[in-house]
């Protein structure tokens, strides 16, 4: 009788997690092919050889109004996949970010003696750090993207290993901005600002005309610049459009989809908070970051934070190179004199390219391969 197929359960909660987990799971096939996945995934991950119990959209939340109304449902998923892996015992179970959907579920299956793996660290660095103590019952390895992520867990004896961040190997270390602006259709001797409001609706909605008005005051200053808008789809088009309208003194060309070609060409990038800060610092470009929420959110994210930054390369630079500029420091007088200070300053801007470029070999660990063996290596499967 055929011995049934080894089963490792993986569940993605979202689209980046959906990247990463694809590229765990082509890794461990290769080498493993009798291996079978199972779990949660989207395209990447069913394409890469996972069967997906359920649509990844289904888990991809994000207000806690959003979460509250699907509450029942999102139970019933976890319950359903805890079910599963109890009748099918994997020999391992990986959870890929998605951390308030994962952690519970991962704690109850290492309590039934199932091996569990949090691929992904959530930023209990950064904020309520009394999660770990959570994470610590949940888990048998933590496998994070970033080295200040694992120096945080094993000072409190969590088992942990620095994977490196797959972006690190897919970005090239020597970028080419002279081809992207060719791509954009902007000259070779324009100087280019690169403005990303978000990807959000509520970002553009706070951060979209301080970001337009920074613009028109820097072009009020500098006649060579050319102002490049990324938006991350055609549903924020509009929305985009009714904010950045064109002037006489300026015209903001938006660009759907090429976030990347965008950043590439820019001299400078002025940017609301979030995970596209990695991928300028990646780029080697000066940036700068800006953010705001509601006053009551932002009060108690004070209160919960045990960090003072949020940009992702001031948490992966010896020293914070990165202007942040939140709530009420979100203006355009800050905004302009930190773009200024990169447009008037090239020697400010070659040190922070040699820094960043040294960051992004540090991450570059062929990231797949290492958590694949870590995984497998936590099982003792050769």
């Amino acid at each position: 009788m055929k011995q049934p197929a080894a089963l490792i359960g993986i569940v993605a909660g979202e689209m980046s997690g959906d990247i990463i987990a694809a590229g765990l799971i082509q890794q461990i096939r290769q080498r493993h092919p009798e291996i079978v996945f199972v779990g949660i995934g989207g395209e990447r991950m069913i394409a890469a050889g996972c069967q997906s119990l359920f649509p990844l959209e289904r888990l991809s939340v994000m207000a806690i109004t959003e979460v509250l109304g699907r509450l029942k449902e999102l139970l019933g998923i976890r319950k359903h996949i805890f079910n599963y892996f109890k009748q099918n015992r994997p020999l391992v179970f990986i959870g890929v970010d998605a951390p308030d959907f994962n952690l519970r579920l991962e704690f109850k299956l290492k309590q039934l003696g199932i091996p569990t793996i949090h691929y992904v660290s959530p930023s209990v660095w950064a904020w309520r750090s009394y999660r770990v103590k959570k994470i610590k019952k949940s888990i048998d390895l933590m496998l994070t993207l970033f080295p200040f992520e694992a120096a945080f867990y094993e000072k409190y004896q969590v088992p942990v290993k620095f994977v490196g961040h797959p972006q690190g190997d897919a970005f090239p270390i020597e970028v080419d901005e002279k081809q992207a602006k060719q791509a954009l259709g902007i000259a070779e001797n324009r100087r280019v600002l690169a403005l990303l409001p978000g990807s959000r609706k509520s970002e553009v909605m706070r951060l979209g005309e301080l970001l337009r008005d920074s613009a028109l005051r820097l072009q009020q200053q500098h006649g060579d610049l050319s102002f490049v808008i990324p938006v991350a789809n055609e549903y924020l088009q509009a929305l985009v459009e009714s904010i950045f309208k064109s002037t006489e003194q300026v015209k903001f060309q938006l660009v759907i989809g090429q976030s990347q070609t965008v950043m590439s060409a820019a001299d400078v990038i002025i940017m609301a908070s979030g995970t596209a800060a990695l991928e300028a610092m990646l780029l080697k470009k000066p940036v700068v970051v800006t953010y705001k929420v509601s006053p009551l959110s932002y009060f108690l994210i004070k209160r919960l934070a045990n960090v003072d930054q949020v940009a992702l390369p001031n948490f992966l630079t010896p020293t914070p190179l990165v202007p942040e500029y939140l709530q009420d420091q979100a203006t355009v007088e800050n905004l302009v004199a930190a773009t200024n200070r990169y447009l008037q300053q090239s020697e400010k801007v070659a040190e922070l390219k040699h820094v960043f470029a040294q960051v992004h070999r540090d991450l570059r660990k062929n990231t797949n391969q290492q958590a694949a063996k870590a995984v497998m290596e936590l099982i003792n499967y050769d």
